[in-house]
Protein backbone atom coordinates (compact mmCIF):
# COMPACT_ATOMS: atom_id res chain seq x y z
CA UNK A 1 0.00 0.00 0.00
CA UNK A 2 1.40 3.38 -1.05
CA UNK A 3 2.07 5.72 1.85
CA UNK A 4 -0.04 8.84 2.06
CA UNK A 5 1.46 12.18 1.15
CA UNK A 6 0.74 15.32 3.18
CA UNK A 7 1.51 18.96 2.46
CA UNK A 8 1.88 21.29 5.46
CA UNK A 9 1.94 25.07 5.22
CA UNK A 10 3.62 26.61 8.24
CA UNK A 11 5.68 23.46 8.82
CA UNK A 12 8.42 25.40 10.62
CA UNK A 13 6.01 26.69 13.27
CA UNK A 14 5.01 25.09 16.55
CA UNK A 15 2.04 23.15 15.18
CA UNK A 16 3.70 22.34 11.88
CA UNK A 17 6.70 20.74 13.55
CA UNK A 18 4.58 18.56 15.85
CA UNK A 19 2.28 17.60 13.00
CA UNK A 20 5.24 16.66 10.80
CA UNK A 21 6.53 14.42 13.59
CA UNK A 22 3.14 12.75 13.96
CA UNK A 23 2.66 12.13 10.24
CA UNK A 24 6.18 10.75 9.79
CA UNK A 25 5.53 8.37 12.69
CA UNK A 26 2.42 7.22 10.84
CA UNK A 27 4.41 6.47 7.68
CA UNK A 28 3.46 9.53 5.62
CA UNK A 29 5.65 11.28 3.11
CA UNK A 30 5.59 14.89 4.31
CA UNK A 31 6.11 18.03 2.25
CA UNK A 32 6.34 21.48 3.80
CA UNK A 33 6.21 25.00 2.41
CA UNK A 34 8.75 27.43 3.84
CA UNK A 35 9.37 31.10 3.15
CA UNK A 36 12.60 32.11 1.47
CA UNK A 37 14.73 34.22 3.80
CA UNK A 38 18.38 35.11 4.23
CA UNK A 39 18.51 33.06 7.43
CA UNK A 40 17.18 29.60 8.19
CA UNK A 41 14.16 29.23 10.44
CA UNK A 42 13.91 25.46 10.48
CA UNK A 43 15.18 24.76 14.00
CA UNK A 44 11.88 23.16 15.06
CA UNK A 45 12.15 20.49 12.35
CA UNK A 46 15.92 20.09 11.98
CA UNK A 47 15.78 16.83 13.92
CA UNK A 48 13.33 15.43 11.33
CA UNK A 49 15.23 16.43 8.23
CA UNK A 50 17.50 14.21 6.18
CA UNK A 51 19.24 14.77 2.85
CA UNK A 52 16.57 14.53 0.14
CA UNK A 53 19.02 12.43 -1.90
CA UNK A 54 18.73 9.74 0.76
CA UNK A 55 16.47 6.98 -0.64
CA UNK A 56 14.76 6.77 2.75
CA UNK A 57 13.99 10.48 3.04
CA UNK A 58 10.31 11.23 3.72
CA UNK A 59 10.42 14.93 4.61
CA UNK A 60 10.80 17.46 1.80
CA UNK A 61 10.76 21.26 1.95
CA UNK A 62 9.74 23.66 -0.80
CA UNK A 63 10.11 27.42 -1.00
CA UNK A 64 6.78 29.10 -1.45
CA UNK A 65 4.91 32.35 -0.85
CA UNK A 66 1.24 32.03 0.07
CA UNK A 67 0.53 35.41 -1.52
CA UNK A 68 1.50 33.90 -4.89
CA UNK A 69 -1.43 31.86 -6.20
CA UNK A 70 0.53 30.58 -9.20
CA UNK A 71 3.27 29.17 -7.00
CA UNK A 72 0.71 27.62 -4.66
CA UNK A 73 -1.01 25.88 -7.55
CA UNK A 74 2.31 24.69 -8.96
CA UNK A 75 3.34 23.12 -5.66
CA UNK A 76 -0.01 21.36 -5.26
CA UNK A 77 0.29 19.99 -8.81
CA UNK A 78 3.86 18.83 -8.18
CA UNK A 79 3.30 17.21 -4.78
CA UNK A 80 -0.29 16.00 -5.35
CA UNK A 81 -0.89 15.40 -1.64
CA UNK A 82 -3.63 13.23 -0.19
CA UNK A 83 -3.96 15.68 2.71
CA UNK A 84 -3.28 19.41 2.97
CA UNK A 85 -2.85 21.01 6.39
CA UNK A 86 -3.03 24.79 6.15
CA UNK A 87 -1.38 26.08 9.32
CA UNK A 88 0.57 29.09 8.02
CA UNK A 89 -0.61 32.50 9.17
CA UNK A 90 0.40 35.79 10.71
CA UNK A 91 -0.74 34.34 14.03
CA UNK A 92 0.20 36.94 16.64
CA UNK A 93 -3.02 38.67 17.73
CA UNK A 94 -1.39 41.83 19.07
CA UNK A 95 0.75 42.22 15.93
CA UNK A 96 -2.36 41.95 13.77
CA UNK A 97 -3.45 45.39 15.00
CA UNK A 98 -0.16 46.82 13.71
CA UNK A 99 -0.20 44.82 10.47
CA UNK A 100 -3.91 44.40 9.61
CA UNK A 101 -3.55 44.30 5.81
CA UNK A 102 -0.69 41.81 5.90
CA UNK A 103 -2.63 39.68 8.39
CA UNK A 104 -5.70 39.66 6.16
CA UNK A 105 -3.65 38.69 3.13
CA UNK A 106 -1.72 35.87 4.78
CA UNK A 107 -4.18 34.61 7.40
CA UNK A 108 -7.34 35.04 5.32
CA UNK A 109 -6.75 35.11 1.57
CA UNK A 110 -4.11 32.37 1.55
CA UNK A 111 -6.90 29.91 2.34
CA UNK A 112 -8.77 31.00 -0.78
CA UNK A 113 -5.65 30.61 -2.91
CA UNK A 114 -5.11 27.05 -1.70
CA UNK A 115 -8.75 26.02 -2.07
CA UNK A 116 -9.11 27.58 -5.50
CA UNK A 117 -5.95 25.83 -6.67
CA UNK A 118 -7.25 22.50 -5.37
CA UNK A 119 -10.57 23.07 -7.13
CA UNK A 120 -9.00 24.23 -10.42
CA UNK A 121 -6.54 21.33 -10.55
CA UNK A 122 -9.22 18.82 -9.59
CA UNK A 123 -6.97 17.49 -6.84
CA UNK A 124 -8.75 14.77 -4.82
CA UNK A 125 -7.26 15.73 -1.45
CA UNK A 126 -8.55 16.46 2.03
CA UNK A 127 -8.03 19.99 3.35
CA UNK A 128 -7.57 21.14 6.94
CA UNK A 129 -8.02 24.81 7.82
CA UNK A 130 -6.46 26.00 11.07
CA UNK A 131 -9.30 28.05 12.51
CA UNK A 132 -9.05 29.78 15.87
CA UNK A 133 -10.92 30.45 19.09
CA UNK A 134 -10.16 34.13 18.45
CA UNK A 135 -13.08 34.01 16.00
CA UNK A 136 -15.44 33.87 18.99
CA UNK A 137 -13.91 36.99 20.52
CA UNK A 138 -16.49 38.77 22.67
CA UNK A 139 -19.07 35.96 22.60
CA UNK A 140 -19.51 34.65 26.17
CA UNK A 141 -18.11 31.20 27.02
CA UNK A 142 -18.34 28.31 26.72
CA UNK A 143 -17.91 28.35 22.96
CA UNK A 144 -18.75 25.41 20.67
CA UNK A 145 -19.22 24.73 16.96
CA UNK A 146 -22.57 26.54 16.90
CA UNK A 147 -21.49 29.63 18.84
CA UNK A 148 -21.74 32.95 17.00
CA UNK A 149 -18.50 34.64 15.97
CA UNK A 150 -17.58 38.11 17.28
CA UNK A 151 -13.88 38.61 16.52
CA UNK A 152 -12.03 41.39 18.33
CA UNK A 153 -8.84 41.67 16.27
CA UNK A 154 -7.76 41.76 12.61
CA UNK A 155 -6.39 38.26 13.20
CA UNK A 156 -9.77 37.01 14.41
CA UNK A 157 -11.53 38.69 11.50
CA UNK A 158 -9.15 37.07 8.99
CA UNK A 159 -9.71 33.67 10.58
CA UNK A 160 -13.50 34.11 10.31
CA UNK A 161 -13.08 34.79 6.58
CA UNK A 162 -10.89 31.68 6.19
CA UNK A 163 -13.42 29.61 8.15
CA UNK A 164 -16.32 30.59 5.93
CA UNK A 165 -14.46 30.22 2.65
CA UNK A 166 -13.45 26.71 3.76
CA UNK A 167 -17.08 25.86 4.44
CA UNK A 168 -18.14 27.49 1.17
CA UNK A 169 -15.81 25.34 -0.93
CA UNK A 170 -17.14 22.27 0.87
CA UNK A 171 -20.75 23.21 0.23
CA UNK A 172 -20.35 24.71 -3.26
CA UNK A 173 -17.87 22.30 -4.83
CA UNK A 174 -18.07 19.19 -2.68
CA UNK A 175 -14.45 19.42 -1.55
CA UNK A 176 -13.40 17.57 1.58
CA UNK A 177 -12.61 20.57 3.78
CA UNK A 178 -12.67 20.86 7.56
CA UNK A 179 -12.18 23.63 10.09
CA UNK A 180 -10.32 22.80 13.28
CA UNK A 181 -11.36 25.52 15.71
CA UNK A 182 -8.43 25.20 18.08
CA UNK A 183 -8.32 27.06 21.35
CA UNK A 184 -4.95 28.24 22.67
CA UNK A 185 -2.39 25.47 22.59
CA UNK A 186 1.15 25.89 23.79
CA UNK A 187 4.45 24.04 24.16
CA UNK A 188 8.19 24.67 24.54
CA UNK A 189 8.19 25.29 20.77
CA UNK A 190 5.83 28.26 21.07
CA UNK A 191 7.19 31.49 19.59
CA UNK A 192 9.12 33.56 22.16
CA UNK A 193 6.78 36.58 21.90
CA UNK A 194 3.63 34.63 22.85
CA UNK A 195 2.62 35.19 26.45
CA UNK A 196 2.95 31.61 27.73
CA UNK A 197 6.45 31.18 26.33
CA UNK A 198 7.40 34.68 27.46
CA UNK A 199 6.32 33.91 31.03
CA UNK A 200 7.95 30.47 31.11
CA UNK A 201 11.22 31.88 29.76
CA UNK A 202 11.22 34.71 32.29
CA UNK A 203 10.56 32.38 35.23
CA UNK A 204 13.51 30.20 34.24
CA UNK A 205 15.84 33.14 33.59
CA UNK A 206 14.90 34.90 36.84
CA UNK A 207 15.51 31.68 38.75
CA UNK A 208 18.92 31.47 37.10
CA UNK A 209 19.71 35.10 37.96
CA UNK A 210 19.76 36.21 34.32
CA UNK A 211 16.99 38.80 34.61
CA UNK A 212 14.92 40.42 37.35
CA UNK A 213 11.57 41.51 35.90
CA UNK A 214 8.91 40.51 33.38
CA UNK A 215 6.60 43.04 31.73
CA UNK A 216 3.08 41.95 30.77
CA UNK A 217 -0.16 43.57 29.66
CA UNK A 218 -3.65 42.38 30.58
CA UNK A 219 -3.31 39.90 33.45
CA UNK A 220 -7.07 39.31 33.67
CA UNK A 221 -7.55 37.82 30.19
CA UNK A 222 -8.60 34.19 30.51
CA UNK A 223 -7.78 31.45 28.04
CA UNK A 224 -8.35 27.76 27.53
CA UNK A 225 -4.75 26.55 27.26
CA UNK A 226 -3.91 23.06 25.98
CA UNK A 227 -0.83 21.17 24.83
CA UNK A 228 0.10 21.50 21.15
CA UNK A 229 1.17 17.86 20.48
CA UNK A 230 -2.27 16.69 21.58
CA UNK A 231 -3.96 19.23 19.33
CA UNK A 232 -2.15 18.17 16.14
CA UNK A 233 -3.42 14.64 16.78
CA UNK A 234 -6.92 16.11 16.61
CA UNK A 235 -6.07 17.71 13.26
CA UNK A 236 -5.10 14.34 11.83
CA UNK A 237 -8.21 12.66 13.22
CA UNK A 238 -10.44 15.21 11.49
CA UNK A 239 -9.12 14.23 8.07
CA UNK A 240 -9.64 10.50 8.71
CA UNK A 241 -13.44 10.75 9.01
CA UNK A 242 -15.78 9.55 6.27
CA UNK A 243 -17.45 12.94 6.01
CA UNK A 244 -15.91 16.41 6.48
CA UNK A 245 -17.04 18.47 9.45
CA UNK A 246 -15.85 21.25 11.76
CA UNK A 247 -14.64 20.68 15.33
CA UNK A 248 -13.75 22.70 18.41
CA UNK A 249 -10.59 21.45 20.13
CA UNK A 250 -10.14 22.64 23.72
CA UNK A 251 -9.67 21.52 27.32
CA UNK A 252 -12.87 23.07 28.69
CA UNK A 253 -10.92 24.90 31.42
CA UNK A 254 -10.08 28.57 31.81
CA UNK A 255 -7.08 30.25 33.45
CA UNK A 256 -6.05 33.90 33.54
CA UNK A 257 -2.67 35.18 32.44
CA UNK A 258 -2.11 35.99 36.12
CA UNK A 259 -2.76 32.36 37.10
CA UNK A 260 -0.47 31.04 34.37
CA UNK A 261 2.31 33.33 35.61
CA UNK A 262 1.66 32.18 39.16
CA UNK A 263 2.05 28.51 38.13
CA UNK A 264 5.25 29.19 36.16
CA UNK A 265 6.95 31.10 38.96
CA UNK A 266 5.75 28.72 41.68
CA UNK A 267 7.31 25.87 39.68
CA UNK A 268 10.74 27.37 40.43
CA UNK A 269 9.90 28.43 43.96
CA UNK A 270 9.30 32.11 43.23
CA UNK A 271 6.42 34.50 43.87
CA UNK A 272 5.30 36.02 40.56
CA UNK A 273 4.27 39.24 42.32
CA UNK A 274 7.91 40.00 43.10
CA UNK A 275 8.86 40.03 39.41
CA UNK A 276 5.89 40.78 37.10
CA UNK A 277 5.34 44.40 36.09
CA UNK A 278 2.57 46.00 34.02
CA UNK A 279 3.25 47.66 30.64
CA UNK A 280 0.33 49.15 28.72
CA UNK A 281 2.22 48.74 25.45
CA UNK A 282 1.13 45.09 25.54
CA UNK A 283 -2.57 45.93 25.73
CA UNK A 284 -4.77 45.37 22.66
CA UNK A 285 -7.11 48.06 21.31
CA UNK A 286 -9.96 45.59 21.87
CA UNK A 287 -9.60 42.65 24.22
CA UNK A 288 -11.02 39.14 24.37
CA UNK A 289 -11.92 38.53 27.99
CA UNK A 290 -12.60 34.80 28.26
CA UNK A 291 -12.35 31.80 25.93
CA UNK A 292 -13.43 28.34 27.08
CA UNK A 293 -14.06 25.64 24.52
CA UNK A 294 -16.62 22.85 24.54
CA UNK A 295 -14.93 19.95 22.72
CA UNK A 296 -17.63 17.37 23.46
CA UNK A 297 -18.29 16.87 19.73
CA UNK A 298 -14.62 16.03 19.12
CA UNK A 299 -14.67 13.54 21.98
CA UNK A 300 -17.85 11.92 20.69
CA UNK A 301 -16.91 11.68 17.00
CA UNK A 302 -13.11 11.77 16.90
CA UNK A 303 -12.45 9.99 20.17
CA UNK A 304 -10.19 12.89 21.13
CA UNK A 305 -9.75 14.25 24.63
CA UNK A 306 -7.03 16.38 26.24
CA UNK A 307 -4.84 15.25 29.13
CA UNK A 308 -2.64 18.34 29.76
CA UNK A 309 -4.09 21.54 31.19
CA UNK A 310 -2.60 24.90 32.10
CA UNK A 311 -0.94 24.00 35.45
CA UNK A 312 0.87 20.99 33.97
CA UNK A 313 1.62 22.95 30.81
CA UNK A 314 3.27 25.73 32.81
CA UNK A 315 5.55 23.22 34.51
CA UNK A 316 6.68 21.45 31.38
CA UNK A 317 7.33 24.74 29.58
CA UNK A 318 9.41 26.10 32.46
CA UNK A 319 11.34 22.83 32.66
CA UNK A 320 12.18 23.13 28.96
CA UNK A 321 13.45 26.68 29.49
CA UNK A 322 15.56 25.57 32.45
CA UNK A 323 17.05 22.76 30.39
CA UNK A 324 18.07 25.30 27.76
CA UNK A 325 20.15 27.17 30.36
CA UNK A 326 23.35 25.12 30.90
CA UNK A 327 24.22 26.93 34.12
CA UNK A 328 20.87 26.06 35.72
CA UNK A 329 20.21 22.98 37.80
CA UNK A 330 16.76 21.77 38.77
CA UNK A 331 17.67 19.72 41.84
CA UNK A 332 16.33 22.33 44.28
CA UNK A 333 13.17 23.17 42.29
CA UNK A 334 10.01 21.94 44.03
CA UNK A 335 7.63 19.72 42.10
CA UNK A 336 4.51 21.57 41.01
CA UNK A 337 1.30 20.47 42.68
CA UNK A 338 -1.18 19.29 40.05
CA UNK A 339 -4.84 19.71 41.00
Amino acid sequence: MTAKTALITGITGQDGSYLAELLLQKGYQVHGIVRRASTFNTHRIDHLYSDPHDPGARLFLHYGDLTDGTRVAGLLEKVRPHEVYHLAAQSHVRVSFDEPEFTGNITGLSTTRLLEAIRAIGLPCRFYQASSSEMFGATPPPQHEGTAFHPRSPYGVAKVYAYWVTRNYREAYGLYTVNGILFNHESPRRGPTFVTRKVATAAARIKAGLQDELYLGNLDARRDWGYAPEYVDAMWRMLQQDDPDDFVIATGTSYSVRQFAEHCFAHVGLDWRDHVRFDDRYLRPSEVDDLVGDASKAERILGWRPTVRAPQLAGLMVDAELAALPQTTTADIPAMAVP
